[in-house]
């Protein structure tokens, strides 16, 4: 997903500080960045394709006068390949109007033929540069930058983030945005725009969200949101509890390894604050609406997710099969909105994402809706699409996470679920007072346990696996009950970030085709801590090791059974089969960074990988 930063300052030169905002966006992914900067004699504009710091030694090449009106933008290819006439921004032909986009415009070929034939150039391939050819345009005749604006985006089809500023009219945005984020902050000394948060902590805390088909003008100490009709509307002010230092490496080479190692502390921020301990039930906030009564109409339960998300969706399913007694699905929601209609009135959709604006489960969600359903949202980032629009939210309170590969959103994911299952298993009636509170104590007696996994033993257990895993092209995950979720994901994050062919498998499932390849060359991932498939999982680790396949098992400590049928261990603390995918999947975590940093990746921003998959 690209990033957008723009700013408008009360004095002084706010080019740097947009650069240092479109830095922390950088875990978006990107293949090139820009800045536009208003003077005196005109919009400039410097680009460049590849990181950040190839503008920044772009700039101290060619450099920009001072400048309180500045944006900027990483792109993220979809028309057009990476190169320095594709970067944002992007001007029109006259180079009087300048713009930043975010999105894909689905009609920009039948657009760009009609304004070629009008005798507009264009130097780039991508449909952006049509938008502000059609925005500078609509301002020739119309003299307004916001009407231009408006009559352009009445005229495109697709999803768009934008922040558009002209010669004609400095020291003004105007922005807008459909299907893809975009925030106004408005800070003491500025107003700013940006299409995610942690871009402008550094400036300010307070926000205006944009809702889909609304504009917005933005001059200094003032911001006017417009209604899809172009009415203004007046938004509350939302507060963001987030730090400046929560977005940044805090002294760790990786935030990737940083987000890891919070992760006990997540446990604590999900989790401890929701405990009603003397009834053994859970209290969310006032955004989880749903009483007993309502919570005991619901027949069956359907979770739907995308990537890693999709795996916590899994566990939850089981969660609330297993707590509340109650039955239902898990989807990837891009397959949803091809689904045969049913009834929903007797159905609760959980949507779960992250940074609550994965385009492909904003659209399950509206969908389930359009039917008739109601949603509950998981969600990481409060203001996002997702925490607007569901009908219900629990937020994780995990902090900002930067590292493209989820870690911790992932463990607060998981904990919200565990939390969720026991809430609806009191109001159901099928969960006693004192089973909820020994799972409740369960789970607070889980926080000194973690520390176990970030201690000198297991460090050194995954480094010599990480060692060997760096040495081959292929592996499998193997898991059961609780923990094939947590295979998937183990193999989710090895192939995200280190590039090794990873695929996750439940146990039962390899003598089913993925037996063939093992090998000598192929090893096995397997997840063998205690529960009721314990027996099951030492009798595939026996299979693999008849036919010379190496065996990384992760075991419960002393495990003397699992590390006979082992080449590598990693011993983790024994909990209970319902926590044990908190556990467990913290060592697969740790096991992927360090192939990736032996095979010397880029861990923070892999190839090809966005951190919110914002179009489909």
């Amino acid at each position: 997903m690209c990033g957008i930063v723009a700013a408008l300052a009360r004095e002084g030169n706010i080019g740097p500080e947009v650069i240092s905002g479109l830095k922390t966006l950088e875990y978006r992914g990107y293949d090139s960045a820009g800045i536009a900067v208003m003077t005196d004699d005109g919009i400039l504009v410097r680009r460049k394709m590849g990181k950040i710091r190839a503008l920044e030694s772009e700039l101290a090449a060619n450099g920009l006068p001072p400048s309180s009106q500045a944006l900027a933008h990483t792109r993220w290819a979809t028309h057009g390949v990476p190169a320095d006439r594709n970067a944002h921004p992007h001007t029109d032909d006259n180079g009087k109007v300048v713009v930043v986009h975010n999105g894909i415009i689905e009609n920009y070929a039948e657009l760009r033929a009609e304004l070629q034939q009008r005798g507009h150039q264009f130097r780039s391939d991508t449909d952006t540069e049509v938008l502000v050819n059609l925005i500078a345009s609509n301002l020739r005749q119309s003299g307004s930058l916001h009407a231009a604006v408006r009559q352009a985006l009445s005229q495109v089809h697709g999803a768009y983030a934008i922040v558009a500023m002209s010669e004609c009219e400095p020291g003004r945005f105007v922005v807008a945005r459909m299907d893809s984020p975009l925030v106004v902050g408005l800070g003491a000394d500025g107003t700013y725009a940006a299409s995610d948060m942690p871009a402008l902590l550094h400036l300010t805390r307070d926000f205006l969200i944009l809702e889909n088909g609304e504009t917005a003008v933005l001059e200094l100490d003032h911001c006017q949101v417009y209604d899809p009709a172009g009415q203004p509307v007046d938004r509350v002010v939302t507060r963001c509890d987030w730090t400046p230092e929560q977005a940044e490496k805090g002294g760790y080479p990786h935030f990737m390894l940083k987000e890891i190692e919070e992760q006990p502390d997540v446990l604590a921020r999900t989790a401890f604050d929701r405990f009603h301990d003397s009834e053994g039930d859970v209290d969310f906030e006032a955004t989880f609406a749903l009483d007993d009564a309502e919570l005991r109409y619901f027949s069956r339960l359907r979770f739907m997710a995308m990537g890693t998300s999709l795996h916590s969706a899994m566990l939850g399913q089981m969660m609330l099969a297993e707590l509340a007694r109650l039955p239902g699905e898990t989807l990837n929601a891009s397959e949803f909105l091809y689904s045969p209609e049913l009834k929903e009135t007797d159905a609760l959709t959980v949507i779960i994402s992250q940074s609550g604006e994965t385009a492909d489960s904003l659209r399950a969600m509206r969908e389930v809706k359009r039917r008739g359903g109601r949603v509950l949202g998981v969600c990481n980032v409060q203001g996002s699409t997702l925490a607007r629009e569901a009908d219900h939210l629990i937020l994780t309170h995990c902090g900002p996470e930067v590292g493209v590969a989820s870690t911790k959103a992932f463990f607060g994911q998981i904990t919200a679920l565990y939390l969720l299952a026991i809430r609806i298993g009191r109001a159901r009636r099928v969960l006693a007072p004192s089973a909820g509170r020994q799972l409740l104590a369960a789970l607070r007696g889980l926080r000194p346990k973690l520390d176990i996994l970030f201690g000198a033993e297991l460090k050194a257990a995954v480094e010599q696996a990480a060692d060997y895993l760096a040495s081959v092209n292929s592996c499998l995950f193997l898991g059961r009950g609780f923990n094939f979720p947590i295979a998937l994901e183990g193999a989710l994050k090895l192939k995200e970030i280190s590039y090794i062919h990873a695929e996750g498998y439940p146990a039962g499932e390899m003598k089913h085709g993925p037996i063939a390849l093992i090998d000598a060359q192929f090893p096995v991932i397997a997840l063998a801590t205690p529960g009721r498939t314990y027996e099951k999982m030492i009798s595939n680790l026996q299979e693999v090791r008849a036919r010379e396949g190496k065996v990384i098992a992760l075991c419960a400590q002393g495990d003397e059974r699992i590390a006979r049928e082992a080449d590598f261990l990693l011993q983790v603390p024994e909990v209970s089969e319902l926590l044990q995918p908190l556990v467990n999947v913290i060592p697969l975590q740790q096991l992927s960074y360090q192939v990736a940093l032996k095979l010397g990746r880029d861990i923070d921003q892999p190839r090809n990988l966005a951190k919110s998959v914002t179009v489909e």
